[in-house]
């Protein structure tokens, strides 16, 4: 069940990202056609006025669940400086409640936007160039922070089972093997 959430999460941001930028190149490249004299009749039809509302929304929920991702992978922001010179039994405790932390302050906020979603549905405001309900357009709200939320409580989880976190190691690329792989610290013992 985690498997199929990891990979629903991966390429709704995956999709969310490539379906962004595709959209941000196709209105520019619409809006400098228009400079162009023989173009501006057929660009004058083609009307993208809603195309920077709808990247800002996608924008939004990607990092919504963006964050999310990056609490599981490891590749969210922390501060570790103060916590590496403490002793090893304190730095288990201080993670710990920090990432209970995390989970509560992400489970709070989830639970103010599912709160406020819920009070947007009985509107009938709706977003400005798309005309969206406004309560969709808000649901990045609960919805990544309850995910962020889970992804806190998950890796507290094994964190105190283990003692292990997460860790993103920015040189290696998922699904690539570099050939002439160098184990880390391996330069060090041949010196």
């Amino acid at each position: 069940m985690l498997r199929i959430l990891d990979q629903l999460e991966e390429t709704l941001i995956a999709t969310l990202m490539a379906a962004a930028t595709i959209l941000i190149f196709i209105a520019v490249v619409h809006r400098y056609a228009f400079g162009i004299p023989f173009l501006f009749p057929y660009m004058q039809e083609i009307h993208l006025s809603w195309a920077q509302e709808l990247c800002i929304y996608m924008f939004v929920w990607m990092a919504k669940f963006g964050a999310a991702y990056g609490v599981r992978t490891g590749i969210h922001v922390g501060v570790d400086v103060a916590i590496a010179r403490v002793d090893a039994r304190s730095c288990y405790r201080i993670v710990l409640f920090g990432l209970l932390c995390g989970a509560l302050f992400t489970g709070v906020i989830g639970s103010f936007g599912a709160r406020f979603v819920w009070i947007m549905a009985q509107t009938d405001q709706v977003s400005p160039d798309l005309e969206l309900p406004a309560w969709i357009v808000y649901l990045a709200i609960p919805g990544g922070s309850y995910l962020m939320c889970f992804r806190f409580l998950q890796v507290a989880y094994t964190f105190a089972r283990t003692g292990k976190l997460p860790h993103h190691d920015a040189a290696q690329v998922e699904g690539i093997e570099p050939e002439n792989a160098v184990l880390p610290g391996a330069a060090l013992a041949t010196r």
